[in-house]
């Protein structure tokens, strides 16, 4: 699950890092209240939407000549203007798409003297089965860019679990990221809040970019991008009050509600597998056909018919699919029910889209059965191979 921004940097604040002084609006009216509560004399008026590289965005109502997602003022009604021209529109970057997402609300934040920019963030090293620091001198910047021209600018620390941030852990991340007095001591306090943070927030993601030095030698968390690890969520009543569903796809909202993994995808080939190993290898033998999936959808080992109608339910429910792949490996999950749950959906919602079923594994025969017995348009395919180039070929000539 993302947060914004302001709730990210509420979090934080609340375990001690240092945090400007900020407050999230709706309106222009709250905006001027804003900027008057924080008393300036800079202001920095930001965007508030689960996607980055907002500073670069461009809104998709106003002109190439506009300013982007992230904005400073100089005065109240400056601020007042900027909050006019920003809320209720479409902000575009690199991570959004072409789509672009609506700002709904934006966050007055006071402003900062930068005298440098880094870039720190930690993650679940998986190589190593530990929480990690990422840290770069090169703050401010896509940290993916980063690696790719200058890898030896990104240094990873990973921290033992049983110790926690040490000091000696401390100082090699000042020491990559270059600090000096008082920097470099208020790093020590830094890094084991943000360990305490993500770990006892049960984060997956917690990215500070660009971590700034202002120009009297202090620390600042100038951005913050959270997420939470969704499967330890029921320990943390307080984390999902502050889900924002407006920022998630309609289909996602309605999937977790069934216990479904499903991500939505810009393709046209819908998708209903068990595993996320055999998802990620069918949604790849559709591109490598010459199409491309629409989602990645895991009905899980223990999916009841339910489940399956559900799954099947949102699947059609995407304008953009035009042919529907079920790959069914039966091991734990029966391929009688898959049938089952496909037949009640297709039943309850029709069918406009041509449907290519693979079933292999357990109760296999009697999941064959149902389909043939069901009246449905069902094409039936031998093996992953045959079932992908049918439903690809049968998109292709529905065109």
């Amino acid at each position: 699950m993302n947060i914004h921004e302001y709730q990210a940097k509420a979090i934080l604040k609340a375990y001690g890092a240092p945090v400007a002084a900020g407050v999230a609006i709706f309106s222009p009216e709250e905006a001027e209240q804003a900027a008057r509560q924080l008393g300036g004399p800079l202001w920095v008026v930001k965007s508030q939407i689960h996607a980055g590289g907002r500073g670069k965005g461009r809104f998709k109502e106003l002109g190439p000549d506009a300013k982007g997602g992230v904005r400073l003022a100089k005065s109240v009604e400056e601020v007042v203007a900027n909050a006019r021209e920003m809320l209720g529109r479409t902000l575009v970057t690199k991570q959004t798409g072409p789509a672009g997402k609506q700002v709904n609300r934006l966050y007055i934040e006071d402003g900062a003297d930068i005298a440098r920019e880094l870039y720190l963030s930690l993650l679940v090293d998986r190589t190593v089965g530990r929480v990690a620091f990422v840290v770069s001198t090169e703050g401010g910047m896509d940290i993916e860019q980063v690696a790719h021209d200058t890898p030896e600018k990104i240094v990873t620390l990973a921290i033992d679990p049983c110790t926690g941030v040490t000091a000696a852990d401390a100082a090699k991340i000042a020491d990559a990221l270059k600090l000096e007095e008082p920097a470099r001591g208020e790093m020590t306090k830094l890094a084991d809040i943000l360990y305490r943070a993500f770990t006892e927030k049960d984060m997956s993601l917690l990215e500070v970019n660009p971590l700034i030095v202002m120009k009297d030698g202090h620390l600042r968390v100038l951005d913050a991008k959270v997420s939470f690890d969704n499967n330890a969520l029921f320990r943390h009543p307080d984390i999902v009050a502050l889900r924002d569903k407006t920022e998630e796809d309609e289909k996602e909202i309605e999937a977790s509600k069934y216990d479904l993994a499903y991500v939505a995808l810009d393709g046209n080939i819908g998708c209903m597998v068990n595993g996320a190993g055999l998802a990620m290898a069918t949604m790849d033998i559709i591109k490598l056909y010459g199409a491309e999936p629409a989602n990645f959808l895991d009905v899980g080992g223990g999916a009841s018919k339910e489940k399956v109608t559900a799954a099947f339910k949102i699947i059609t429910a995407d304008p953009n699919v035009k042919g529907i792949l079920v790959n069914i490996f039966g091991g734990i999950m029966r391929c009688d029910t898959i049938a089952e749950g496909v037949v009640a959906a297709v039943k309850e919602v029709g069918l406009k889209v041509p449907l290519v079923v693979r079933l292999e594994g357990t109760k296999v025969e009697e999941g064959k059965r149902i389909l043939n017995e069901s009246g449905l348009d069902v094409v039936a395919a031998n093996d992953l191979d045959d079932a992908a180039q049918k439903i690809v070929n049968a998109v292709k000539g529905a065109r």
